[in-house]
């Protein structure tokens, strides 16, 4: 499945959203992730001054691949 992901809080809804598909806790995710329950939520809640390795290590916990393409207009 393609989501199309325009802005952090597209992103942050993926995250929470698959993070309560697979019934985990922000605090499950986080240990999980080897961050701390603060980022998982700033994640979640969109916030732009979260760091790209960490929100890559998220996604790669949750099973989630990004992909890019370019749109010709």
């Amino acid at each position: 499945m393609n989501i199309w992901i325009r802005n952090t809080e597209d992103l942050g809804r993926i995250v929470r959203n698959v993070r309560k598909l697979q019934k985990l806790s922000q605090d499950d995710l986080a240990g999980m992730a080897g961050t701390g329950r603060r980022f998982i939520v700033d994640l979640e809640k969109g916030k732009q001054t979260v760091q790209f390795g960490k929100v890559l290590r998220v996604l790669r916990t949750l099973g989630v691949s990004v992909s890019s393409t370019r749109k010709w207009y």
